[in-house]
């Protein structure tokens, strides 16, 4: 690595940690980071879910309090469905080509960011309509976390949009129950993708420590911030990483 790779390395893992904690969207600069360092997709993907994974771990401490206010139960069945999920993406993106990652990364950067931001207004049609999404319900979870498995990328962005569709609204219990979830897929991930030899072990570490950093810091920023700040900042990022990855590809 360059003088310049490790800076934006470093940055960018700082920046994910302290993103993760707010509200989401930190592999939205990780993944970024390490495929304009040269790390091919599949990979670069697979060592940015490795380089935020104790980020999340931080951010949750921060969140002790919000944590604690969920029934003990309820918090094991949901995390207990986060590793199932998540196992079942890594398994997916074991299979991927470099190719087909490619291709489907900006429609997910895009799907994330859309589900993020009309979270809200998609639960309120449900509740009108009828159609009506069970709160805690096993089947959203799965798939978030499938999806979390296999790209990580904004994982925290679509988990906040489900807990929105389960009518949760306090953004804080929110953002604790969010990192303790996306630590738990990213202990099924880092393990598979570990085993796989998919990680890049020197940028990850380098990641992984700055990440951790910014988690912890992220908590406090996190309550200082308005609601619509939090939600405009992590969009920005969101649609900002989706028309670089669309130029990319196109």
């Amino acid at each position: 690595m360059t003088l310049p790779e490790i800076l934006l390395l470093v940055a960018a893992g700082f920046g994910a940690g302290v993103i993760n904690t707010i509200a989401g969207g930190g592999t939205f600069l990780t993944f970024p980071a390490l495929v304009f360092s040269g790390v091919p997709p599949v990979i670069a993907n697979a060592t940015s879910t490795v380089s935020v994974f104790p980020g999340y771990l931080s951010g949750a401490a921060g969140f002790l309090p919000e944590l604690r206010a969920f029934r003990r139960a309820e918090l094991l069945r949901l995390t207990a469905l986060s590793l199932l999920g998540a196992f079942g993406g890594a398994a997916l993106l074991l299979v991927s080509s470099d190719k087909v990652f490619s291709l489907v990364v900006p429609f997910l950067l895009l799907a994330a960011t859309l589900a993020f931001l009309y979270g809200e207004k998609i639960r309120r049609w449900a509740a009108r309509s009828a159609v009506g999404v069970k709160p805690q319900g096993a089947f959203g979870l799965l798939a978030v976390c499938i999806y979390g498995g296999y790209f990580n990328g904004g994982l925290g962005i679509v988990l906040l949009a489900l807990f929105a569709l389960w009518g949760m609204e306090d953004i804080h219990r929110m953002n604790g129950l969010k990192n303790g979830l996306s630590f738990a897929v990213s202990i099924i991930a880092v393990g598979t993708f570990a085993v796989a030899g998919l990680v890049v072990w020197p940028q990850a570490v380098l990641m992984m420590v700055a990440s951790t950093i910014g988690g912890y810091a992220g908590a406090p920023i996190s309550r200082a911030l308005p609601r619509p700040v939090l939600r405009g900042f992590i969009a920005l990022i969101g649609f900002g990483m989706s028309a670089v990855f669309f130029y990319r590809l196109f």
